[in-house]
């Protein structure tokens, strides 16, 4: 997934502000570190979108 979809995504799905918010405090499970440290240190950004959508409950249609 290219970082710009990703990117769409999250702010349809959260909105800017939220998703701006979610990227740079939450820390994921997944990841013991914030969606926006894991992007930053190679995760996919696909793998990031998925584990957010885990921890906040999004449909898995929306996945």
């Amino acid at each position: 997934m290219r970082l710009t979809e990703f990117q769409e995504l999250l702010y349809a799905e959260f909105g800017t502000l939220r998703g701006d918010t979610l990227m740079s405090d939450h820390r994921l499970n997944a990841f013991g570190m914030t969606g926006e440290q894991a992007v930053e240190s190679g995760v996919d950004p696909k793998d990031v979108w998925r584990a957010l959508c885990s921890e906040f409950d999004v449909p898995r249609s929306r996945w």
